[in-house]
């Protein structure tokens, strides 16, 4: 009974996760355009935008693959928020606590989901990005360091889309939330060197946590070594996380016993 006890959690959340991938899997029209859109976000950078940007002595498609990954991630928040926020609605908590299952499960199952759909997004950024002229230099530490920073990122994103899913009083709101979110990206290093923009949007660029997580991803891809931005990445994406987890647990052990 002990053992049963403490592998339902896992078990459950696995199940939910299991539940969340097939309700992504029955709207093609959403696995479409989440696999279109980064595409065409990438193309429209290199090959129209490009011509007309400074890059400080980077080759265009090279520097801006880390901003265009953390824009996608940031914009895929709007997905899980307006998951979450359908579930809500419908009164899929309701019937989950009358369900002897683990309640953290339901939280948990999203997360999950939102990680595998957003690796695999990933995946295929680097991919489309390679066969238009990317061709990164990282070794094999760097690639696992580049992959452990993106994991990282992606749960930290991924909890600070469950508040907004669990707050949202419509799937419409919590897309229009998430949306904002995305700009963000465009704020930082990932498409233009900080030091091309205003010095007021400057200064928040190179003061805002996506700025260093680009940093960082960009000089392990070109294999130049991560210097201490990476340090500076850590701490920002492990702070997001703790911070977002705790409220996103709190605000649905609210809702929970209501």
């Amino acid at each position: 009974m002990p053992t049963q006890i403490r592998t339902r959690p896992i078990r459950d959340s696995i199940t939910m996760l299991g539940r969340s991938l097939r309700i992504t899997s029955r709207s093609p029209e959403t696995v479409v355009v989440a696999l279109v859109v980064p595409i065409l976000l990438m193309l429209l950078f290199v090959f129209v935008f490009g011509g007309a940007m400074d890059f400080g002595g980077y080759a265009i498609v090279n520097f801006i693959v880390p901003g265009v990954i953390l824009q996608v991630l940031c914009q895929a928040c709007g997905s899980t928020a307006v998951g979450v926020t359908i579930d809500m609605k419908k009164g899929m908590i309701d019937r989950f606590r009358s369900m002897a299952i683990a309640r953290s499960s339901f939280l948990n199952g999203h997360v999950l989901a939102a990680v595998v759909r957003n690796s695999v997004t990933t995946a295929l950024i680097i991919g489309v990005s390679m066969l238009i002229g990317f061709r990164p230099e990282a070794g094999f530490l760097d690639w696992l360091a580049i992959i452990g920073l993106l994991l990282l990122l992606i749960l930290a994103l991924s909890w600070i889309a469950m508040i907004m899913g669990l707050t949202s009083s419509d799937p419409e709101a919590a897309a229009g939330i998430a949306s904002l979110g995305a700009i963000i990206p465009y704020l930082s290093s990932g498409f233009v060197p900080t030091h091309t923009m205003p010095w007021a949007i400057r200064i928040f660029a190179e003061n805002q946590p996506m700025t260093p997580i680009i940093n960082t991803l960009r000089s392990l891809m070109l294999g130049r070594g991560p210097g201490d931005d990476i340090w500076l990445a850590i701490l920002w994406c492990v702070g997001i996380l703790v911070v977002s987890y705790v409220i996103a647990v709190q605000i649905y052990k609210r809702k929970m016993t209501k």
